[in-house]
Parts: C-alpha cells; sequence; structure tokens
C-alpha cells in the first residue's frame, strides 16, 4: 500500500501500524510506502501527478481533491481533530498563554519565535500575529525552520525560545515541553481525514487501515499523542 500522510498524523499512524501489519498480514515495508510531509506539501504533489492508494490531509483538502476527481468521491472519512499548541525548550520556563493578551505578551517578550512556512499550522499562525496586532514587532523574531525540519527540533536545540506548532506534531519532540494550546478565541482546529485514490491498487489494504484509524482501539492513542479521535 502507497499512502501520502500529513505530518500531523505521523505518531498515530506509527504507533498503530504495527498492530495493523499483524492483522493484515501486511510486511513492515508499508512504513517505506508513506509519504510524509504537510498537507500542503502532499497537494501540491498530487497536483503533479503523485497518486497512491490512501491519503490522509485536512478535511478541506480531502474535498478539494474530491471535487477536482482526484478522490474517490464518498471516501472522505474523519479522523481526529488536532489543535495548535505552543512549545518551549525542557525545563524552560513556561510563559503565561492563557489568554489572548497574555500571549501577545508572551511573543513581544520571546527572544525568537519558529513556526513551520508550510504546514497548517504555520499557514494560519500569521493570521493570530495580525489579530493581536504585533506582526511588525515580532517579524525580526521569527525564524523558520528549512524543511522537513520540525518546528520542535529547533526548540530543542534553544535555536527559538517559542514554537509553534499543531501538538500532535510537537509532542514527539525529545528535548521540549507543550506549554498548551493557542487560546480558544485564537484557536484553529483543524479535523484530519482519509480518502481514496482513484485507481487504487490495494484499497482493501486501504480500507482496512482506515478501519483501524477509526477504532476504539485508536481512541487512546490519539488521546495520547495531542488529539481529539473523531470516531
Amino acid at each position: 500500500m502507497k499512502g501520502l500522510f500529513s505530518n500531523g498524523v505521523k505518531a498515530v499512524v506509527l504507533d498503530l501500524l504495527p498492530e495493523f501489519e499483524r492483522a493484515n498480514g501486511v510486511t513492515p515495508v508499508i512504513t517505506c510506502s508513506i509519504t510524509w510531509a504537510s498537507t500542503n506539501m502532499l497537494m501540491d504533489e498530487i497536483r503533479e501527478g503523485a497518486t497512491g492508494d490512501l491519503a490522509i490531509l485536512t478535511d478541506e483538502a480531502i474535498d478539494d481533491l474530491i471535487r477536482q476527481g482526484k478522490m474517490v468521491a464518498g471516501s472522505r472519512v474523519d479522523l481526529a481533530r488536532s489543535a495548535i499548541g505552543i512549545a518551549v525548550r525542557e525545563r524552560a520556563p513556561k510563559p503565561d498563554i492563557g489568554s489572548a493578551d497574555a500571549l501577545k505578551q508572551t511573543l513581544l517578550s520571546a527572544r525568537t519565535i519558529s513556526y513551520s512556512r508550510t504546514g497548517i499550522s504555520g499557514v494560519y499562525f500569521p493570521t493570530v500575529l495580525e489579530r493581536l496586532g504585533i506582526a511588525e514587532q515580532v517579524v525580526s523574531k521569527v525564524l523558520i525552520p528549512p524543511s522537513g525540519v520540525p518546528v520542535g527540533e529547533v526548540v530543542a536545540k534553544g535555536d527559538a525560545e517559542i514554537g509553534v506548532q499543531q501538538i500532535s506534531e510537537l509532542l514527539p519532540v525529545p528535548g521540549i515541553e507543550i506549554v498548551g494550546p493557542l487560546p480558544p478565541e485564537l484557536q484553529k482546529v483543524t479535523v484530519f481525514s482519509a480518502g481514496l485514490f482513484p485507481g487504487a491498487s490495494e484499497p482493501q489494504v486501504a480500507n482496512a487501515l482506515v478501519m483501524l484509524l477509526t477504532s476504539a482501539a485508536a481512541r487512546p492513542v490519539y488521546q495520547r499523542r495531542g488529539m481529539e479521535p473523531v470516531a
């Protein structure tokens, strides 16, 4: 099976793959058949002709691909919700982000702020800075990691004081601590969904993986990885 999966669900999928492989007689090579990237980067690849059996992207992206005829109509299955969070280096003081005003002061006081340019959280976060009225004041503090480098790694190395990304992407990174989610009035909750490619070579395997990802057994895995299961 070939999959194009968002980094937002990477930790959950990797946790569940061994059980999936045992139950379905699929060899571990499946992990080498998954392309991991941000939803936006994967959408670019699909526009350029990339395909496979299964995609896990944002619900909006799956719907867009269905409209384009690049995903099977009616194949969208919602998996989990993911919130954007703030992280700092391990053992660093945790700043106050409990309200919009508190987050504003924290960002103004921070030495450096890192977020991804291509990820859903990174595309959204500049709008938060605009709403807080501090976009111009913090622009010199922003550190965008190189493509493929998680925001958490930049924070863990001490290159950035504050990291902003999906909590599910921050949690697996060693050397950092999650401060918490963005304040409710500034939060953007993303729904990650699965969709089937037309002409999938292994649709049964793809559907079996979706069944596992929406099963009761998956619920505690999502929660442990900082997500809220939809099913």
